[in-house]
């Protein structure tokens, strides 16, 4: 990570420290080539709101147009919680309307935003400086990569609720852990820890509080020394075809391909791997 990207990871940390309200549900923070989200209800576990998902889809509409931006790094306000998942006092009356309007107002709503996270064409790193429950662990679960601090705990509660998972936990977890294990956390609803997340696969890395940022901004800049393109195909390729047959995803990997072969990028990469020197893309 550059000095500059050290001074702003620090600088984060101390602005995440002390938010505490504020207008923005989702605040917003640039860290050199990166961007820092940042959901922001401290005082609720940073629960997702109705009004604190149409945020964040606002912000991410925003950065995917910024070709200044590379990476998005995601996490909660304060130290206690990335998120305690959905707002269950702000969506029980869509519930107790009917089934239809809770389907309509709640889960729609909330798998579109993980879809929208797991589809976005850069990468976002979950930065997991807390607890991540239900909504909160769906939304973790849609991020191209996620850290988490130490104390960082993840739960599938909905159970205790009535109802399975509704963003899209009973389709991604399995993906990421097993079926046997996913089970095992959606039918008890118990919490597991960070070091058991990571045995799990369910994050890339366990990390110690204060280096939780800045082990995201080294991740981040490892991926930004690569050309854009190229990030963007593969993200692609894994996201599409991690669902089809073999035969089926063999031809999305071909046709990502396709998109990055006929770029500047793919030509100054093989040029220069020819000529044995360092490659200079052009939207690195």
């Amino acid at each position: 990570m550059t000095d500059m990207n050290a001074i702003n990871a620090i600088n984060a940390v101390s602005a995440i420290s002390a938010i505490s309200g504020g207008n923005d549900l989702v605040q917003c923070e640039r860290l050199g080539r990166h961007a820092l989200l940042v959901l922001n209800r401290p005082d609720k576990l940073n629960a997702l709101s109705y009004a604190l998902i149409d945020a964040l889809m606002a912000r991410l509409d925003a950065l995917e147009t910024d070709p200044a931006v590379r990476c998005v790094i995601l996490t909660g306000s304060g130290t206690r919680a990335f998120s305690a998942g959905a707002d269950i006092a702000g969506f029980a009356p869509d519930i107790a309307a009917s089934p239809e309007q809770a389907l309509r107002r709640f889960l729609q709503q909330g798998q579109a935003m993980t879809r929208r996270i797991e589809t976005f064409p850069k990468p976002v790193i979950a930065a997991v400086n807390g607890l991540a429950f239900g909504g909160g662990c769906e939304t973790m679960e849609a991020c191209s990569l996620a850290i988490a601090a130490e104390h960082a705990t993840f739960a599938k509660p909905e159970i205790k609720l009535g109802f399975p998972p509704t963003f899209g936990g009973t389709q991604r977890l399995p993906r990421h852990v097993g079926r046997k294990r996913a089970n095992e956390m959606i039918l008890t609803g118990e919490p597991i820890d960070a070091a058991s997340a990571l045995r799990f696969g369910l994050v890339n890395e366990v990390v110690s509080g204060a280096d939780l940022l800045p082990a995201c901004l080294r991740l981040a800049d490892r991926i930004a020394r690569h050309s854009a393109i190229a990030v963007t195909a593969s993200l692609r390729a894994v996201t599409r075809g991690i669902n089809l047959p073999i035969d089926e995803g063999l031809a999305v990997e071909a046709m990502q391909f396709m998109v990055a072969a006929a770029s500047h990028d793919a030509r100054e990469g093989t040029s220069a791997f020819v000529e044995k020197r360092p490659a200079v893309f052009r939207d690195a």
